[in-house]
């Protein structure tokens, strides 16, 4: 399960321990991930009600560029690179926020499942680095006909027909 991410606390919520210069935030929430903050300064004075003011601050600030943040994914024109590959890491990164793709093979076995992106044919496990060049980022696949990938089409949110 994906952790949640850290929320505005208060002393009763978390524990806080230190290593060298960073305050090392636990949240009694298991489900809620551990932060390695470093608050500048010399850790040592700093109480840790003092820490969790500075912590707490640095999530409201976050919080504020969330809030202002207006996302407009960047599609590459069609006939232009989708993706470019990145040698030093040995892998596929996409230059945009869309990718137009097919997903081919008989799906009976994973290496027989290939995802082509322009004239590029990458393995389950390439498409897979690919994708965790935006980790921490959410994701829409929606499946249309090999014919329509530049079109954007009409979405219902309902539960799909039985039959």
């Amino acid at each position: 399960m994906r952790k949640k991410k850290p929320y505005h606390a208060l002393l009763d919520d978390v524990t806080i321990s230190r290593n060298g210069d960073t305050a090392i935030i636990t949240y009694h929430d298991p489900d809620v991930i551990i932060t390695h903050f470093k608050p500048g300064g010399n850790i040592k004075k700093l109480t840790d009600g003092q820490i969790l003011d500075h912590f707490n601050q640095t999530i409201a600030a976050r919080n504020m560029l969330a809030a202002a943040y207006n996302h407009v994914a960047v599609e590459i024109p069609p006939g232009r690179p989708q993706i470019e590959y990145f040698e030093a890491g040995d892998q596929w990164t996409p230059r945009g926020d869309v990718l137009r793709c097919i997903v081919a093979g008989d799906g009976r076995n994973e290496d027989d499942v290939f995802v082509h992106i322009d004239e590029n044919e990458l393995s389950l496990r390439e498409f897979g680095k690919l994708l965790s060049t935006c980790s921490g980022w959410g994701m829409r696949l929606i499946f249309v006909p090999e014919d329509e990938l530049e079109k954007t089409p009409a979405i219902e949110v309902r539960e799909p027909d039985k039959d």
